[in-house]
């Protein structure tokens, strides 16, 4: 039996928005003047009120994407390109769909100006007291879960005149969201984190300031995101959002009371081990590190146990690198390689937990006894 513990990557797709895809499916352009262009405008026209109500967004705000990396993309450099270029101020533990638009613009001409993070937490919002291009943050860690002060820094941007994105992909879904009320510029959602489909991706965007357009083409999605429209992902979107936004607040405890009997599990199981999830956080997640122990040589006992959960590092030509987030928190390069993330979804079960809580110790004593990777 499988048992799967990776949710902040994808979350598995509910029915209702398979069922809602297969009943659109078959729609044509909604941007046909004719009788079947019309209908196919229409189930769009309610996926986006839909959307907007439940994020408490106006309908025009809502911006259909491909993925919320496309969202982040359009969001930063857009609103760069809108303000004519000059400082970003963003925090050192965004996910790379914002980084690495960052270090794009940097490569053109663009300073960036990072904001202190104390315990994966922005601390200090000094840099947001003189105008700037854009400022940016996540409203919830991918990797450790925890929570940014966004409302903060929302209303220490607008003191100065500067726009705001908000990647708000692990949030969505999972916590009340008022567009209206955070007063952010942009926000950035993806549909597979609240188990919608995985080519469905958010940007809510105010009428002004808006981001210049990315890429060009017909002018669809008020010229931000052009292209024709995927209606079938679109309805199916808004069906997932409706599920989880229905099932959030019942959710939130259930998972944060199987977060916490993961996490004393461990601990009561393990010696020496590290939890990087603290404070204010999402009730799904819990990042910890094992020292001494190389986090893929874990990843692959789990495998082989059957617990699916990642490293929450980024991993490139095989290689586990130290996880930019851990490091920004202060843990040392050697403590990072041996991170391991759990994260508990909408599927996830007491059994699920049993079932890591059955392995872990012999897991990590092998993990330990294999050593660190030269």
């Amino acid at each position: 039996m499988r048992h799967f513990l990776d949710h902040a990557a994808t979350s598995p797709m509910r029915q209702v928005p398979v069922d809602a895809w297969v009943e659109h499916a078959g729609m044509l352009n909604p941007g046909g003047q004719y009788a079947s262009g019309r209908a196919a405008r229409r189930v769009l026209d309610d996926a986006r009120e839909l959307i907007a109500t439940l994020l408490d967004a106006d309908p025009v705000e809502v911006i259909f994407t491909a993925s919320g990396t496309e969202a982040d993309n359009l969001a930063v450099t857009g609103l760069y390109r809108a303000a004519g270029g000059g400082r970003v101020v963003a925090s050192p533990v965004e996910h790379p769909a914002v980084l690495e638009p960052l270090k794009a613009l940097k490569a053109l001409g663009a300073e960036i100006e990072w904001l202190p993070v104390t315990e994966g937490r922005v601390t200090g919002l000094a840099a947001l007291d003189a105008p700037a291009a854009l400022a940016t943050c996540m409203w919830a860690n991918n990797e450790t879960g925890i929570l940014q002060p966004v409302e903060d820094i929302v209303a220490r941007a607008e003191a100065a005149g500067t726009p705001v994105h908000i990647d708000a992909v692990q949030v969505v879904g999972h916590r009340p969201v008022s567009f209206r009320g955070l007063g952010a510029t942009t926000l950035a959602a993806s549909a597979h984190k609240f188990g919608g489909p995985r080519s469905g991706g958010l940007l809510l965007a105010r009428r002004s300031p808006a981001p210049a357009p990315v890429l060009h083409g017909g002018g669809q999605e008020r010229g931000i995101r052009p292209g024709t429209l995927d209606v079938a992902t679109a309805a199916a979107t808004a069906a997932a959002l409706q599920e989880a936004v229905a099932e959030m607040a019942a959710e939130e405890t259930r998972l944060a009371g199987l977060r916490e009997r993961l996490r004393e599990g461990i601990l009561a199981r393990v010696d020496d081990v590290l939890v990087h999830t603290r404070g204010p956080a999402l009730a799904g997640h819990l990042h910890v590190s094992f020292p001494g122990a190389e986090g893929d040589s874990l990843i692959m006992l789990l495998d082989t146990a059957g617990i699916e959960a990642s490293t929450g590092s980024a991993c490139a030509s095989g290689v586990n690198r130290a996880s930019h987030v851990l490091l920004a928190m202060g843990v040392s390069e050697a403590d990072t390689r041996g991170a391991v993330r759990f994260t508990l979804g909408r599927t996830s079960t007491e059994e699920d937990v049993d079932a890591v809580l059955a392995i872990i110790e012999e897991t990590v004593a092998r993990a330990r006894l294999a050593g660190m990777a030269g």
